[in-house]
C-alpha cells in the first residue's frame, strides 16, 4: 500500500505548479503594465469578484454550448471510426471527407451557420462539435487497429466477423486513443463553442470577449480567459482521472510481420472524395436555397478562377498570398511537432514537470487567440516569429497529448524485461517508448495538418494583414464572395495536399514499425 506523504505527492505537485504559473502570470502583467495587454491574476480576481452575475450567466450559456458541441462531435468520430473499420475500403473517403469538413475557414463557415440556424445556440454547437469530432477521429482509428493479430485469428476461428472483432477488440484497444482524442477535444470544444459565439450570438462568454476587446477592458478580457482555461483544465484532468480510473491494464504486446499489402489506389480514392465533396457542396447550397450571391457553388468558383474576366487577376492574387502563407505555414508546423513531441517526453523524464507543464499547456489552447494574438505580436513581432509562434501554440497541444499517451502504450511484458536489467528512464525512452509513440505521433501529425493551416489564417487575419487568412477577411468585409470562396477551396487543397504527404511517410515507417496500422 501506499504511504500517505507518497499519495500527496502528485497534489503537492499539482499546487506548486499552479503557484509557479500564477506568479508568473503576475509578473508578466506587472512587466507589461502600460501596454494595456495583460491583467494579472490580483487584477482578474478582483474583477471576477465585482462582477460574479455576468460571468455565471455567459460561463453557463458557452459551458452547455459547449457540452453539447463536444458530445455531438465525439459521437459522430466514433460513430464514423466504427464504420472505417467495418467497412474499411471507406475509410479514405470518410477520413477525406472529414478532413474537408475540418479545414473550412471560420470565416466562411460562421456566417453561413448563422444564416442557416439563426440566432440562437445552432451555430455556436454546430462549430464546437466540428472542432471536435476529426481530433477524436484520427487517435480513434490509429487505437482500433492496435491489437495483436491473434486475438484477430482466435475470434475468426470461432467463425465471427468484423462487427465482433469491433465490438469485443478494437473497442478495448481504442480506449486509450479514445481518452486521448478526448482530452484534446475538451478545451477545443469549450473555444468553438466562444469562437461561434462571435459570429452575432446574443449571450455567452465569446460575446463578453468581442464586448471587452472593443471596449478595451483589459481585465475583463482576462477574466473571461481565465475562467475558460479553468474550464478546460478540470475537464482535461476529469477525462484523465477517468481514463486511469478505467485503464489498469498495461497494453497488450503486438507482434506482426511487416506489412505487404499495398494500399488502394490513391488516384481513385482521391477522385471519389473529390466527387463526392463537390456533390454535398452543390446539394447543400441547392437543398436549403441558400442565396448565390453569397453562397458559392462550384461551377461559380471554377467561373470566377478561369472564365470570369479578371479570372488572371484573381488567380495572381490567390498565389501571392498563398506564397506568403506557406513561407510561415511549414516552420510553424514543424515547430508545434517538435514541440509537443519533446515536452511529452521531457514529462516522461521527470513526471514532476507534469504539474507546471500541463495546465499550462492546456491553457494555451483554450485561451482565444484574440486575446493572445496581440501579446505575442506585442513581443515577437508581426513579421516571421511572431506569425510562426502563433501557428507553433496551435499545433503543439494535440501533439504533446497524443504523443504523451503514446509513450504509455508499451506493452507489460517488454517493461519487464526493462526492469530486469534495471533500464534507466533514458533508455526506456530511447528503446522503448518512442517506438511505442510512433503510432501516437503520425497521427498527431495528420491532426495538426488542418489545424495549422487554419492557426495561419487566423493569426493573418487577426495579427498580421497578410497572406490568404488576411484575403478572406478582405474579401468577406468587401462582399466579395467569389475570392472568399475561391480562398476556401485553396486552404482545403493545401489542408489535403498536407495530410496526404503526412500519411505517405507515416505509411512507409509504420509499415514495418507497427504493421498493425497498416493492415485493413
Amino acid at each position: 500500500m501506499a504511504l500517505p506523504g507518497r499519495r500527496a505527492a502528485p497534489a503537492l505537485r499539482t499546487l506548486g505548479g499552479a503557484a509557479i504559473l500564477l506568479l508568473a502570470w503576475e509578473l508578466a502583467a506587472q512587466l507589461l503594465g502600460g501596454a494595456y495587454l495583460l491583467a494579472g491574476p490580483v487584477e482578474v480576481a478582483r474583477w471576477l469578484a465585482e462582477n460574479p452575475g455576468l460571468t455565471g450567466r455567459a460561463l453557463a450559456v458557452t459551458l452547455w454550448n459547449g457540452a453539447a458541441g463536444f458530445a455531438l462531435g465525439n459521437l459522430a468520430a466514433i460513430l464514423l471510426a466504427g464504420a472505417a473499420l467495418t467497412w474499411p475500403r471507406s475509410q479514405p473517403v470518410i477520413t477525406g471527407l472529414s478532413l474537408l469538413v475540418f479545414c473550412l475557414p471560420l470565416v466562411a463557415t460562421g456566417p453561413i451557420l448563422r444564416v442557416l440556424m439563426g440566432p440562437g445556440n445552432g451555430p455556436q454547437i454546430a462549430l464546437a462539435a466540428l472542432a471536435v469530432f476529426y481530433t477524436t477521429l484520427i487517435p480513434l482509428l490509429v487505437g482500433l487497429r492496435a491489437a495483436p493479430a491473434v486475438w484477430f485469428d482466435l475470434l475468426r476461428s470461432y467463425g465471427r466477423g468484423r462487427m465482433a472483432e469491433l465490438r469485443h477488440i478494437r473497442a478495448r484497444s481504442a480506449l486509450p486513443y479514445l481518452f486521448a482524442g478526448l482530452q484534446i477535444a475538451a478545451p477545443a470544444a469549450f473555444l468553438g463553442a466562444m469562437v461561434g459565439e462571435f459570429t452575432g450570438a446574443e449571450r455567452g462568454l465569446g460575446v463578453l470577449t468581442i464586448r471587452f476587446l472593443r471596449a478595451l477592458d483589459v481585465p475583463g478580457l482576462w477574466a473571461v480567459c481565465a475562467v475558460a482555461a479553468t474550464v478546460s483544465i478540470l475537464a482535461y484532468a476529469a477525462i484523465g482521472a477517468l481514463a486511469r480510473a478505467m485503464l489498469r491494464e498495461p497494453p497488450p504486446l503486438i507482434l506482426s510481420l511487416p506489412s505487404t499489402e499495398h494500399a488502394p489506389s490513391a488516384l481513385v480514392s482521391t477522385a471519389l472524395v473529390a466527387a463526392l465533396a463537390l456533390l454535398i457542396w452543390w446539394g447543400g447550397m441547392e437543398t436549403f436555397s441558400l442565396n448565390p450571391f453569397f453562397a458559392k457553388r462550384p461551377d461559380d468558383v471554377l467561373d470566377a478562377l478561369l472564365m470570369a474576366p479578371d479570372a488572371t487577376e484573381t488567380r495572381a492574387r490567390l498565389w501571392a498570398a498563398l506564397s506568403e502563407t506557406t513561407i510561415f505555414l511549414l516552420p510553424g508546423y514543424l515547430a508545434g511537432l517538435v514541440i509537443g513531441a519533446a515536452l511529452a517526453m521531457a514529462v516522461t523524464l521527470l513526471p514532476a514537470a507534469g504539474a507546471l507543464v500541463l495546465p499550462l499547456a492546456v491553457a494555451l489552447r483554450s485561451v482565444p487567440i484574440v486575446a493572445t494574438a496581440p501579446l505575442i505580436v506585442l513581443l515577437l513581432g508581426r513579421g516571421a516569429l511572431g506569425t510562426i509562434t502563433l501557428v507553433g501554440v496551435m499545433v503543439f497541444f494535440p501533439t504533446f497529448v497524443a504523443c504523451l499517451h503514446g509513450l504509455k502504450q508499451t506493452p507489460g511484458q517488454i517493461r519487464d524485461v526493462f526492469d530486469c536489467f534495471a533500464a534507466s528512464r533514458l533508455r526506456r525512452l530511447v528503446d522503448l517508448q518512442i517506438p511505442a509513440m510512433l503510432p501516437a505521433f503520425f497521427a498527431a501529425a495528420r491532426m495538426a495538418v488542418p489545424a495549422a493551416v487554419l492557426a495561419v489564417t487566423v493569426v493573418e487575419w487577426l495579427a498580421t494583414g497578410r497572406g490568404i487568412g488576411s484575403l478572406m477577411a478582405l474579401s468577406a468585409s468587401l462582399s466579395d464572395y467569389d475570392m472568399l470562396w475561391s480562398c476556401v477551396l485553396v486552404v482545403a487543397v493545401l489542408s489535403a495536399l498536407g495530410f496526404a504527404a503526412i500519411a505517405g511517410i507515416e505509411r512507409r515507417l509504420l509499415a514495418r514499425l507497427a504493421p498493425e496500422q497498416v493492415r485493413r
